[in-house]
């Protein structure tokens, strides 16, 4: 059964869905992981209790370093897993999680501009497929692409908050 190609790749195309949709929650945990790490390292060598702080009025550039932070640990992760010799399988089901993360940190510092973020987003994605195209990369790489760009339309479209 599993030899047959056409059952090959539809149990593949299910593995991305399934196992991606874990690694972005595993991913999100992470980042709260991360972020939690570098506020108690604030902590430990100033007084600002990060509880009561207004972040509008001070330290207005830390909710954005931590996010660069996590986008830097993400990129070398990913880079270490594109270079690797796993399967074309699992560096679909990984590439949901820079994927999003390239999708979410353009919605994170365009959230004012939905139609700046939205128009990036698309130009990123034609660059994306070109690539794909170029380098004659599997179908997989494709529908991984398509999968997470169509659930981050989603989210951005229906408001919700991650």
């Amino acid at each position: 059964m599993f030899k047959n190609p056409i059952v090959k790749n539809i149990l593949s195309a299910v593995a991305v869905a399934v196992f991606g949709f874990i690694l972005l929650n595993l991913t999100f945990l992470f980042d709260f992981l991360i972020q939690s790490l570098v506020v108690r390292l604030i902590e430990l060598f100033t007084s600002v209790d990060f509880e009561t702080i207004d972040f509008q009025t001070s330290f207005q550039w830390l909710p954005p370093a931590m996010h660069g932070l996590f986008v830097v640990i993400i990129g070398v992760i990913s880079w270490l897993v594109f270079r690797s010799r796993r399967g074309t399988l699992y560096k679909a089901i990984y590439m949901t999680v820079p994927l999003a993360l390239v999708f979410v940190t353009l919605g994170i510092f365009l959230y004012r501009w939905p139609i700046v973020a939205y128009s990036i987003g698309g130009m990123l994605g034609i660059g994306i497929l070109s690539f794909f195209y170029r380098t004659k990369q599997p179908w997989l790489y494709y529908y991984t692409f398509i999968l997470i760009s169509l659930a981050m339309l989603l989210v951005g479209l229906l408001g919700v908050e991650i």
